[in-house]
């Protein structure tokens, strides 16, 4: 009895905190864009200021990443990151209003779409990494709005209401959602049938993953994103989708690598981990481009096991 009091209880909470967010992305959904721009910015001001959220960890993240960067510029580079996190949570909520088949053009642009069209078209399944940079959710979005379906492993939200809410917009043009827990043999026969798998490549793995460099810090990263790509000879394809000139609703969208295991010249498919440190190299390399828009509140960068240490440090030296 006890137990299905707790239940209801939590059900009741989590409803009632779907509302208040449904709410608030309602509002959202009616603002101009340089309104909605003006909001962002204060609230981050308020998130960075004031509240100080997450302040600790984003800072030691960026003392590992800069080290010659100073307190303000430290600071400065916290607030551009939050201003960016609700900008983004903004364009989200404006998406499906704003962003349609037939004025795509006045929002994206894209950067190598060569590359992406050639692999996405070609019949083979492909890999696509990207990671916590950008605004990731619009760039999964228009693909599918162009046609492009794909399957995406996400950990299902606590809020049962709002993982639906969620799992609605990214299925809304045929972005595929799958359990992260015991999805290997699902992804496998996808992959086999010439699906797209598209993956966030930066989340922490545990001291049992792959540990490589990434932005120069040892990271650890899971083995299944190159298992993936190895096991099916999938192109593996490293994008990102930012946003420019400071412009709500205005991207890039482009590929920064492609590894081909059918065509390896330079060995990056010889195995998991050079297929791991490759992709967060390319990773990085996309970071520069906007580094405001990397989630640098989360913790990617852990303290590795002694032997995993002493390895990476071997192959800096």
């Amino acid at each position: 009895m006890k137990n299905s009091l707790q239940k209801y209880s939590q059900l009741a909470i989590d409803f009632i905190a779907y509302i208040i967010v449904r709410m608030l992305v309602s509002i959202i959904q009616t603002l101009p864009l340089d309104m909605g721009k003006r909001m962002a910015d204060f609230v981050a001001w308020v998130a960075t200021c004031l509240l100080k959220i997450r302040h600790k960890e984003t800072d030691e993240n960026l003392r590992q990443i800069f080290p010659a960067a100073t307190v303000a510029s430290r600071d400065h580079l916290e607030l551009e990151m939050w201003r960016h996190l609700l900008l983004m949570v903004c364009e989200i909520a404006w998406a499906q209003r704003r962003l349609h088949l037939t004025n795509w053009s006045d929002y994206v642009r894209f950067r190598d779409n060569r590359a992406v069209l050639s692999n996405l078209l070609s019949g083979r399944p492909t890999v696509s990494v990207t990671g916590h940079f950008g605004n990731f959710e619009i760039g999964g979005y228009v693909l599918g709005l162009m046609g492009f379906s794909s399957t995406t492993i996400a950990r299902r939200l606590d809020n049962v209401f709002l993982h639906r809410w969620v799992e609605r917009f990214r299925g809304a043009k045929g972005q595929q959602m799958v359990d992260k827990e015991g999805c290997a043999p699902q992804i496998d026969r996808h992959l086999q049938n010439g699906g797209a798998l598209s993956l966030l490549a930066d989340q922490h793995a545990g001291d049992k993953g792959c540990w490589v460099n990434f932005l120069g810090v040892p990271a650890s990263s899971h083995k299944a994103l190159a298992l993936f790509t190895l096991t099916s000879n999938a192109p593996m394809m490293v994008s990102y989708t930012i946003r420019t000139d400071g412009k709500p609703m205005h991207f890039e969208a482009g590929c920064v690598a492609v590894a081909d295991p059918l065509d390896d010249p330079d060995g990056v498919c010889e195995s998991v981990t050079k297929l791991t440190q490759w992709y967060n190299d390319s990773l990085a390399t996309a970071i520069q481009l906007a580094i405001e828009q990397y989630w640098w509140l989360h913790r990617r960068w852990r303290k590795p096991p002694a032997r995993v240490a002493k390895r990476l440090l071997k192959e800096v030296a």
